[in-house]
């Protein structure tokens, strides 16, 4: 099955988060010695963290339609700022206000399950 490619009709507001969440196995031993490596192949996931400020309702329900469609575990393409190609997402934090205009946030996180 093709993924989707998140392609809002409205761009991210700029100033948007990357984060990089490394995901690491650590052994403790004694006089606080301690030794780690990379739990996995893929031990260094993105977050990123964008948002839109000053939005219509129309928009603000287009990117909730979106991400509620995608259930916070399919994943979907999406090239954010910065990237050099698209990348595979999930994404099961996402908020808004609403009063006029509307902020909608949203919280990507690197997917690398096939």
């Amino acid at each position: 099955m093709a993924l989707q490619t998140f392609a809002p009709s409205i761009a991210p507001s700029p100033a948007g988060t990357i984060t990089p969440q490394v995901n690491l196995r650590t052994a403790e031993f004694g006089d606080g010695y301690t030794q780690a490596g990379p739990a996995g192949l893929n031990h260094i996931r993105e977050v990123v963290a964008l948002k839109w400020n000053g939005i219509t309702p129309a928009q603000r329900e287009e990117l909730e339609a979106f991400f509620r469609a995608h259930g916070g575990y399919k994943a979907f393409l999406y090239q954010p700022y910065g990237f050099a190609t698209p990348v595979r997402w999930t994404c099961k934090e996402w908020s808004s206000t609403t009063k006029t205009p509307q902020t909608f946030t949203a919280k990507l996180r690197q997917d690398f399950s096939f």
